[in-house]
């Protein structure tokens, strides 16, 4: 995959996470100080607690808010196998999409057909839907998750790659410091080992976020 491919596939993850009120996102994501500091508490943080698929819960509306997230993830899928391609793949069980299998299909196909709605937007409406209903997230626990995917990624060799951020109650990602003139090779060797070395530490729903 190409370095203006994989940046084409971050931008088509945060287009569909831009509606997520806890995640405050920049167009290029990154920018964020590479220090070390100890994690930061979140005092607006979402009362609800996060599972390791990324779902939500929260009393007497968790399990419901999951299912119909998952439904409305299954309608926008339906919509890009009818209008884009029938290869597109489906959610997983978290109602999150798969962004390893999307980026497969989307080097396999050679162009950006896959990213965002699809072509042209064809299923604008239904990815829009699919976004009002994703459960809530534990702000705290999606900062500490890329705090730990960041740390970890420069154990493995990756320097440069930025901590996230909090601010108002928000999560800045890091990433490139330099996401304009990205100082990052993102196609070396090098930093696709650190980045399935990472992989983990990255909870569902977050993963392309930094």
């Amino acid at each position: 995959m190409t370095q203006k491919t994989r940046s084409r596939s971050r931008a088509a993850r945060l287009a569909l996470l831009i509606a997520v009120p806890v995640l405050a996102l920049t167009t290029a994501c990154g920018g964020a100080e590479s220090s070390d500091e100890g994690v930061a508490s979140v005092s607006n943080a979402p009362s609800t607690d996060q599972t390791k698929d990324g779902a939500g819960s929260s009393k007497g509306g968790g399990a419901q808010g999951k299912s119909a997230f998952y439904d409305a993830q299954m309608k926008f899928v339906q919509c890009m196998r009818k209008k884009i391609t029938k290869d597109y793949p489906a959610p997983k069980l978290s109602g999150y999409l798969d962004w390893t299998k999307i980026n497969k299909l989307q080097e396999e196909m050679g162009n950006n057909d896959v990213a965002k709605a699809g072509r042209g937007n064809a299923c604008v409406s239904e990815m829009r839907k699919a976004m009002s209903l994703e459960p809530p997230r534990d702000t705290q626990k999606d900062y500490e998750s890329m705090l730990a995917h960041a740390k970890c990624m420069r154990a493995h060799g990756v320097s440069k790659f930025t901590n996230p951020k909090l601010q108002d109650g928000n999560v800045l990602p890091g990433g490139d410091p330099n996401p304009a003139s990205p100082e990052i090779e993102r196609d070396s060797p090098a930093y696709q080992q650190a980045e399935q070395a990472c992989k983990d530490k990255l909870l569902d729903g977050l993963d392309g976020m930094q």
